[in-house]
């Protein structure tokens, strides 16, 4: 559900794209028997083999499509097809309204100000709706579509669209680093999530003014450490000696909502936000540190400002960051809770599901280049009657790593203190503080990319979203394997898991690749959609996606644009079964320079809440900026820069989406 900052802006793409996995082991990566039946690989060697060069993005933007008229509506999915293509402003199927319920800057907090882009400040910024919007969840009142809260993550900030008087032509990192430190201390308050509660009133959609739910948490709001890692040497500051406090949370991505009615929110690349690289280098935690990408490029200046940022003068705060923080939308006053039993890594999403045992499962991807895929499963069971005994349910429990063996099958691995190849870690709080250096001591698979998984509960199917990887295959970095067949992956896959006995909590389980990403026409991508799909509906670097409530996936993607694939990101449908499987169609169209994130429905599927991100951005070195975006979606009025987005769509004339 994210398009991280790093694969977004340029100048910051060549750090990301270096992995921070240095394990020799890939487990897969020396398996070249793939996992292919005979027929495809008649068929298909050569395409695969084609592969093992990189296909030039502007050839891909510009091969010929094949023919836009779709064939007969015989799935599961009924709409038109939306063409894709790129412009200054969205797009949705033909029958559908698709409205802006708010926008960067509106009102949350009763006594917010209005906004004003000419004079930004923190005060403002901390009761107005924040930048980036991500993730978003629907918790219904009382069973109700039409009326409940919105859970929305805030991502990161895009300061360079955000802010006037930018130096014409300058590179993003100039702007950053001209920043003053109110200019900063805005941007903090940017980040976080939100917590609205919206309304249906006579078929339309609006926030509810003056909410007693309405909250905006940012990267000061206090939190509490919870789980393993609580009280933990290495969780420890100057200014939280007991290493149970926190302020804020930062660069939360996706996310997901639980049974008994809390959000959880996922910090993923915490480390741009921490600065002195002499000192982490310098530190007797380098390793760790490193293996985190802490610190990052500097991106945000925000340890100039703020000591806990700068790891010279606080070692361990960064640890503090990384975490699924859960939240109680229904209280406004509740303290949110990193529950440290889920792990620490670059999180994207909190796909979950109540076993049959009664026991809570979370699947979450790592969001980086080479790295893993985990569940969490809960010790205790869901008490669906009394939502209090459910408060701290994710504090104790089993956090696993996947492996992907080539013959289909795959093991959940226990990332537990009396694991025999976890004897280096002192307890589990180290662990878990370190997650990633423990699954590269089980030596488990590394993956392109893994961003959201979701579970599909009438079926068991678990759909892990791999959005790329154009270093797999390239210099020293590991050979194509299994599960993560191509070279050069630029447009990723999906993979489909079933756990074994339809129990989530088996450690075993068997995979396949549901869909190779790209375009079909051209056949070294290697791309496999269903022959259905038309011109306009295939797509490239998958990210978020959503399964509603009739068992139907959607996927949002990250990173098509028009030198790329010669289309923006959007919303896609796609078949996973039946005839039609590996059928995808395009719902939704975004406006030039965002990502699509946050897929959300109501209970009834008549309304589809969809945020849109950072429109108006730049593909080139050169940032686009405040004084000339990409365009000024969604209002179009000089003066007003472009604004992160929750786009509420609905079916003219009522009923299901896509029905």
């Amino acid at each position: 559900m994210n398009r991280d900052i790093a694969t977004t802006v340029p100048a910051l793409d060549a750090e990301e794209d270096a992995s921070a996995n240095p394990s020799t082991e890939p487990t897969l990566g020396d398996v070249i028997a793939y996992r292919l039946s005979r027929r495809e690989w008649l068929t298909g060697a050569l395409a695969v083999a084609v592969m093992g060069t990189a296909v030039a993005p502007r050839a891909v933007a510009a091969a010929e499509q094949p023919p836009s008229d779709p064939p007969a509506d015989t799935g599961r999915f009924r709409f038109p097809e939306v063409s894709a293509g790129v412009d200054a402003t969205h797009h949705v199927a033909e029958g559908y309204d698709a409205e802006i319920l708010i926008r960067w800057g509106d009102k949350v907090l009763p006594d917010a100000l209005p906004f004003d882009p000419a004079n930004p400040s923190a005060s403002a910024q901390s009761r107005q709706f924040g930048y980036n919007n991500d993730y978003i969840g629907f918790i219904p009142f009382d069973g109700r579509s039409d009326h409940g809260l919105l859970v929305v993550n805030h991502e990161y900030t895009n300061d360079e669209l955000m802010y006037p008087g930018h130096p014409h032509e300058a590179s993003r990192k100039d702007i950053i680093n001209a920043l003053s430190e109110p200019l900063v201390r805005a941007s903090m308050q940017a980040h976080g999530g939100s917590v609205i509660e919206v309304k249906r009133v006579e078929g339309r959609w609006q926030v509810v003014d003056g909410s007693r739910y309405a909250r905006r948490i940012t990267a000061e709001t206090e939190m509490e450490i919870t789980g393993p890692a609580a009280g933990h040497d290495l969780m420890k500051t100057s200014a939280d000696p007991a290493g149970t406090r926190v302020r804020g949370m930062i660069n939360n991505c996706a996310g997901g909502v639980t049974p008994w009615g809390t959000w959880l929110t996922c910090e993923e690349n915490f480390n741009f936000y921490f600065g002195n690289k002499i000192a982490a280098d310098a530190s007797r935690h380098a390793a760790a540190l490193s293996r985190y990408g802490v610190p990052g490029s500097e991106s945000y200046p925000w340890s100039r400002y703020e000591p806990r940022f700068d790891i010279g003068q606080e070692p361990f705060e960064s640890n503090r960051f990384g975490w699924v923080v859960e939240i109680d939308p229904l209280d406004p006053t509740s303290t949110p809770k990193k529950r440290t039993a889920m792990g620490r890594f670059k999180h994207e999403g909190a796909g979950n599901i109540v076993n049959k045992d009664g026991r809570f499962v979370v699947y979450q991807g790592d969001d980086q280049r080479f790295d893993y895929v985990y569940k969490f499963v809960t010790e205790g069971v869901v008490d669906p009657e009394n939502r209090a005994a459910n408060k701290d349910l994710l504090d104790k429990g089993t956090l696993y790593v996947a492996r992907f063996d080539a013959d289909g099958r795959g093991t959940w691995l226990p990332l537990v203190a009396d694991e025999p190849a976890l004897a280096n870690f002192a307890d589990q709080g180290q662990i878990l503080i370190q997650t990633r250096l423990a699954a590269d001591a089980l030596k488990a698979t590394r993956m392109d990319r893994p961003e959201d998984v979701e579970v599909d509960p009438r079926t068991n199917k678990v759909f892990v979203i791999l959005t790329n990887n154009d270093k797999r295959g390239v210099g020293n970095d590991p050979d194509p394997d299994a599960a993560n067949p191509r070279r050069i992956n630029t447009f990723g896959h999906i993979i489909e898991l079933t756990p074994d006995r339809g129990d989530h909590a088996a450690t075993g389980f068997r995979w396949e690749i549901l869909l190779k990403c790209g375009d079909p026409a051209i056949a070294e991508v290697g791309a496999t959609f269903h022959p259905a799909t038309t011109g306009n509906g295939w797509f490239g670097m998958p990210d978020n996606c959503a399964v509603d409530a009739e068992g139907r996936l959607w996927i949002a993607t990250d990173g098509n644009t028009k030198d790329k694939t010669g289309r923006t990101d959007g919303l896609w449908s796609l078949e996973t079964e039946g005839a039609e499987r590996g059928r995808s169609r395009l719902f939704f169209r975004a406006p030039t320079g965002a990502e699509l994130c946050g897929p959300c429905f109501t209970p009834d599927l008549e309304t589809l809440f969809l945020a849109v991100q950072h429109p108006g951005e730049s593909e080139t070195e050169v940032a686009a900026t405040f004084e000339n975006p990409a365009t000024r979606w969604p209002d179009f009025k000089d003066g007003i820069p472009p604004r992160p987005s929750i786009v509420v769509i609905t079916k003219r004339g009522g009923g299901k989406i896509a029905s």
